[in-house]
């Protein structure tokens, strides 16, 4: 008879929603108890939960029927545990300490963003046993190809670009739609490409007003009805409006055509994942729970050439992935006439 105690983890989802988070959480579950025989509770409201001891133990049963469902059954929130740590107020990390000790934790499963990993490293180096998922439809997680939700997100931005190429022609106007990615074009650019924009802007390249003018009276000039514009809600803009917004004004003023604005904003973070977000989240949880098992700790799950492995998480800690300004797709979009804002910089 074996009486070796079964090991315990705690699963928790941090920062902003998005598609695939509950496919994550099964992924996780599901491999560690029928697997691995592991005991899985789930904390509420990310790292809160942990704070405030808010947890739900969770099982085969209630981790069933959530692959396909959009947020996440455990609730998040942007809870940064070390915010005041400098200012002498460690209260919040020695509470996740003295309740991770308490609740018998083996290991800690946190599936979030770029601040969501920055908490995890502070924890893993202050003894816990920790193990990262990235997630963001930003796809700016360093050290993996591609976070999931970014697929779901970017399907629902080229169905809202696909939409407005007709009402586009027949107006016969410039449609600006904005999307969401603060330092990162991942979005802007794969959607802009996906869905066909004339000019895509980025916040990692520095764009001209004139530039992007230039490119839309060209257009007028050639006979082309219309122009679509993507943007990145990062890009540089007075921070009393949208980018779409400023981008609109200024396009209308300087060149006469009329030009309206969308900004998709949480659009993009809602309902169902993808099929391949929810297969993407169900390889990062059942590589999860198995790094968990070999006891491979303060790291990360990232995917390189479509093969798992990991990342330290120290490794990851205030770093980006961004994109790079001669990303092949750029390259490959100036040749086809894609306009990114700088031409006559």
């Amino acid at each position: 008879m074996n009486s070796k105690k079964a090991k315990r983890i705690g699963i928790l989802t941090a920062g902003g929603d998005c598609p695939g988070l509950n496919a994550a959480i099964r992924g996780v579950g599901k491999t560690a108890i029928v697997q691995y025989g592991m005991e899985v509770i789930g904390f509420r409201a990310g790292y809160s939960g942990l704070i405030e001891k808010d947890y739900v133990e969770l099982t085969e049963s209630s981790l069933s029927g959530i692959l396909t469902v959009g947020g996440t059954i455990l609730g998040t929130s942007r809870e940064k545990p070390y915010k005041f740590v400098k200012d002498g107020d460690t209260e919040k990390p020695e509470l996740i300490k003295q309740n991770y000790q308490e609740l018998g934790l083996d290991a800690l499963v946190c599936i979030g963003g770029n601040g969501t990993m920055k908490t995890a490293n502070r924890l893993a180096e202050e003894g816990l046993n920790v193990i990262g998922i990235p997630k963001t439809i930003d796809n700016d997680v360093w050290g993996t190809d591609v976070t999931f939700g970014f697929d779901s997100a970017l399907s629902i931005a080229t169905e809202a670009i696909d939409r407005l190429h007709t009402t586009a022609n027949s107006h016969q106007r410039v449609m600006i739609i904005e999307v969401m990615g603060h330092h990162a074009g991942w979005i802007a650019l794969y959607a802009g490409m996906a869905g066909g924009g004339d000019i895509i802007l980025l916040p990692e390249l520095e764009y001209n007003i004139r530039s992007v003018c230039k490119k839309i009276e060209d257009r007028y000039e050639s006979k082309k009805a219309y122009s679509i514009v993507v943007v990145a809600e990062g890009i540089l803009h007075p921070k009393e409006t949208s980018a779409a917004r400023h981008l609109a004004d200024a396009i209308q003023t300087y060149t006469g055509i009329e030009t309206r604005e969308t900004v998709l904003g949480y659009i993009q973070r809602g309902g169902s994942p993808t099929p391949m977000d929810r297969i993407l989240a169900t390889r990062y949880g059942a590589f999860a729970a198995q790094s968990i098992a070999e006891g491979n700790f303060g790291t990360m799950v990232a995917v390189h050439n479509n093969l798992l492995t990991t990342v330290p998480l120290q490794e990851i800690s205030d770093k980006l992935r961004l994109v790079d300004k001669d990303h092949s797709l750029i390259l490959k979009a100036r040749k086809m006439g894609v306009s990114f804002g700088d031409e006559y910089l």
